[in-house]
């Protein structure tokens, strides 16, 4: 455990990834530039990793009538956690919630058409956004806000398939925090207790629960991971598997989950059609490979002490010109940077050492030094930081070997060496 572990909110001060003001209020942060960077890179990792399983992009609003609440159960279940309705005028059937979960609009996508055995499985993914009325004085930073964005994949499938939908989701969130270079301390396959107010018979959920524990062990036998048992911890529509990480004060925390439900298909009435011609039930699966984009980007900068990886910084690369007179150097290794869709800043104001001290303190990956010497040879004097070291080399394998880190989500650029 280290106790001196920083707190996200602190380094928030020197990164500037997020904002907040009481117009807007608690627990609904504004993402600055810098925390919209990363955001959208952990995105991107997600929408690869769903593409690659075959994953279908969906688009749905954040906001349904009380009746499919109803139906699927949530508002008995969340009232207390969900935002009071909006009334449309028309009575309260009419009246609108912002929804809780993602999943009763996606079920709705599945029930638009009729589906065969042989379509399953159909994997729908969305970046979406769901809404908790967490309380005032419980919100805090990004790790607990009234606003999710959620990597929301919901697969429906038939229930000889439930097992292999399992394990290939508990992959892509393995992969996920490989990627991220997140350690994953365990897998917790969170199972029903009794008494409890779950959704579901016992026999639905023993199988349930066999179909889990058979694909984590399956997986886990590749990754040295334990599995590990956790009555009462599971959703109230289903177990799941939660993969768990441990941060420098001993916190645990879950990261990204693989949830079986067979409770929204009945409620919400989905089905297909059979070998035999007859309508048969789907069963739910509720996966995401990173999870909260909220909550995973604040266990970054708390895992990386603000210092991200290459590909994830929000400035991968600061370039100070020493003087006026290489300014036109500095803007042309900025935009062939840009050209290949790189994070560049160019800092012209202050003495040299003030602005290598506010890139420091921005955590900037690169730090790129032009001067006469530089400008005239067509080469920049970087710094990694991170690594401490200092090399020269030329603009475009400075650039090359940045586009290439980027590209394969490398936690370092390449050292490039004077051609």
């Amino acid at each position: 455990m280290d106790p001196d572990q920083p707190d996200h909110r602190d380094l928030n001060r020197d990164l500037a990834v997020f904002a907040g003001d009481p117009l807007v209020g608690p627990g609904l942060p504004l993402w600055r530039p810098a925390g919209a960077a990363v955001f959208d890179e952990v995105a991107r990792l997600a929408k690869d990793l769903a593409r690659a399983d075959g994953c279908l992009d969906v688009h749905t609003p954040v906001l349904a009538k009380r009746g499919l609440f109803e139906r699927s159960g949530h508002l008995a279940k969340f009232a207390a956690d969900m935002f009071p309705p909006m009334p449309m005028g028309d009575g309260p059937d009419e009246d609108l919630f912002l929804r809780p979960a993602n999943c009763p609009h996606h079920a709705l996508v599945y029930a638009a058409e009729q589906r065969s055995w042989r379509d399953l499985p159909l994997r729908l993914n969305e970046l979406a956004a769901m809404f908790r009325a967490e309380r005032s004085g419980v919100v805090s930073g990004l790790s607990r806000v009234r606003q999710i964005h959620l990597d929301d994949t919901h697969v429906f499938c038939r229930p000889d398939q439930v097992a292999d939908e399992a394990a290939r989701g508990l992959r892509a969130a393995l992969a996920a925090q490989a990627a991220l270079g997140l350690p994953v301390d365990h897998v917790r396959l969170s199972l029903r207790d009794d008494p409890g107010a779950w959704l579901g018979g016992r026999e639905q959920w023993s199988r349930a629960q066999d179909d889990l524990r058979a694909a984590a062990l399956e997986v886990l036998r590749d990754h040295h991971l334990p599995l590990v048992e956790a009555a009462g911890e599971a959703a109230f529509y289903g177990p799941k598997l939660d993969l768990q990480v441990v941060d420098g004060r001993g916190h645990e925390e879950t990261i990204a989950t693989v949830q079986l439900d067979f409770n929204q298909p009945e409620r919400l009435d989905l089905s297909y059609v059979g070998p035999d011609g007859a309508r048969h039930r789907p069963v739910m699966v509720h996966r995401g490979a990173v999870g909260s984009m909220e909550r995973v980007v604040a266990t970054l900068l708390e895992h990386y002490a603000g210092r991200l990886p290459f590909w994830l910084a929000p400035v991968q690369l600061v370039v100070l010109p020493v003087g006026p007179d290489q300014d036109a150097a500095a803007r042309s290794l900025a935009d062939a940077a840009r050209a290949r869709g790189l994070r560049v800043d160019v800092a012209h104001e202050g003495s040299l050492g003030a602005r290598i001290r506010a890139a420091r303190q921005r955590r900037d990956h690169l730090i790129g030094v032009v001067g006469d010497r530089e400008a005239a040879s067509g080469a920049v004097q970087v710094r990694d930081v991170g690594q401490d070291l200092t090399y020269v080399v030329p603009v475009a394998g400075l650039v090359e070997a940045m586009a290439a880190a980027h590209a394969q989500r490398e936690a370092a650029v390449a050292h490039p060496t004077r051609s």
